[in-house]
């Protein structure tokens, strides 16, 4: 299994090359969304943030 990294300024094409990259078959892991996702209203990070 190859297991790479997509890292990149602002407005570098990364969400583009992800979309491709999934197209083609590749798992992606979205750290930005995962992020997002555990400060939502009422998970636990949230929580200890407010």
């Amino acid at each position: 299994m190859l297991i790479a990294g997509l890292t990149g300024s602002i407005a570098t094409g990364k969400s583009t090359v992800s979309t491709i990259m999934k197209d083609l078959g590749a798992f992606i892991v979205d750290a930005d969304r995962a992020a997002r996702e555990v400060v939502l209203p009422g998970m636990p990070a949230w929580e200890r943030i407010v």
